[in-house]
């Protein structure tokens, strides 16, 4: 599993409009090359009667799987303009079906790149991008004396509170990344003058909204 990537926020669509001819981005995140396959073919359903409906996908760990179609524009002019912004942009486990309506004035192949590219660029900052990062749930049991304490720390640091269980002692669930642990646990140890305790829990990916270097 990956320490850390990048992938889509949520399924969505934007469209735009370049020289009469609408372009409509849908994006979806996709785990497997059959949920890609599946949302490019409920697309088309959807909109049967366009004139394209182009798309590409990247899926997999070291994007082991990646396939463009172009679907009647020119060659290299739709598909492959889809999935080079999936690359520049670090993208894994997604697929982008660009839906077109022709408006009457041919763009050329320069013009259809830059539109399929624009299209799904655009679309991929419409529905966001997250950060999916490795961590491990930990559980820390503590005496209610030092919650008040703990939980303004936690919540001061770089680790994130998952839950906080009141039951005859206080069980707080933190998400910690996995090369963290020993120092977390450290922590809570120093905190609490050695008076907490402490269990690993699941091995987990925690979302969070990404945002482009300016």
């Amino acid at each position: 599993m990956l320490p850390r990537y990048l992938t889509v926020k949520q399924t969505g669509e934007h469209e735009i409009v370049i020289q009469k001819s609408r372009f409509i981005a849908h994006i979806a995140r996709a785990e497997t090359e059959q949920a890609a396959q599946e949302f490019i073919q409920a697309i088309k359903k959807q909109h049967w009667n366009a004139t394209h409906n182009c798309s590409a996908y990247l899926i997999g760990e070291h994007d082991q799987i990646q396939k463009a179609n172009d679907d009647g524009e020119p060659s290299g002019t739709a598909g492959v303009p889809i999935l080079e912004v999936l690359k520049k942009r670090n993208l894994k486990d997604t697929v982008v079906v660009v839906t077109r309506y022709f408006g009457g004035i041919k763009l050329g192949a320069g013009g259809l790149i830059r539109a399929y590219g624009k299209s799904t660029s655009e679309g991929l900052e419409a529905v966001g991008i997250v950060e999916r990062r490795l961590v491990q749930i930990m559980h820390v049991k503590i005496d209610y004396t030092w919650l008040g304490k703990i939980e303004k720390e936690l919540r001061a640091s770089e680790y994130t509170i998952k839950e906080i269980h009141y039951l005859d002692v206080v069980e707080i669930e933190a998400y910690v990344d996995e090369n963290r642990i020993q120092a977390f646990i450290d922590w809570m140890i120093e905190c609490t003058n050695g008076q907490a305790s402490f269990q690993h829990g699941d091995t987990v990916y925690l979302e969070e909204d990404f945002v482009r270097s300016p």
